[in-house]
């Protein structure tokens, strides 16, 4: 983690580099995530032990299930539901979700374990959006590192990741 540190820079949104996945194989895709460390932003203010879980639906379109705890893994249980799609005419690793009626955001699947799905790297169209996920409440410190790497490679700031509690 510390060489991760070495090379953090924060670049302006149009020096990032938001390169999505070239291939996602949705089936694998699916599942239990547990979100390791985020940018901090109002939707998951004071949320821990959050959690993804995505459910491939007959009609192609993927049930998002995201919840957590308000404040602590003791305190009140939180859930919401969307739904997410293939974003049109983009490459695979770039969905957009929707928990508020039609309004959808981009979901860019940045960083993908292309073997075992074992973890990911989420992104939007904005700086403001960053997620690490983990299918297990823990990662491997290789693994975690890999991604540190990344994100200061790809221009984000470290420094900024929320670093969730997890069970």
């Amino acid at each position: 983690m510390a060489t991760a540190l070495l090379f953090n820079s924060c670049k302006s949104t149009d020096e990032l580099d938001m390169t999505t996945v070239k291939q996602l194989d949705v089936n694998k895709y699916m599942g239990q995530w547990y979100e390791i460390a985020r940018y901090q932003h109002h939707f998951e203010k004071d949320l821990e032990g959050v959690q993804a879980h995505y459910t491939l639906m007959d009609d192609g379109m993927i049930r998002v299930k995201n919840s957590g705890y308000k404040d602590s893994l003791g305190g009140k249980y939180k859930e919401i539901i969307g739904k997410a799609r293939k974003k049109s005419g983009e490459s695979a690793g770039n969905l957009e979700v929707s928990f508020f009626w039609i309004f959808y955001s981009d979901y860019k699947i940045l960083e993908l374990d292309s073997v075992n799905y074992s973890y990911a790297l989420i992104g939007s169209d904005s700086d403001k959006y960053l997620w690490i996920l983990s299918r297990t409440p823990k990662m491997k410190p290789d693994d975690l590192d890999y991604l540190l790497s990344r994100i200061a490679d790809r221009g984000y700031d470290i420094d900024a990741l929320y670093w969730v509690n997890q069970p």
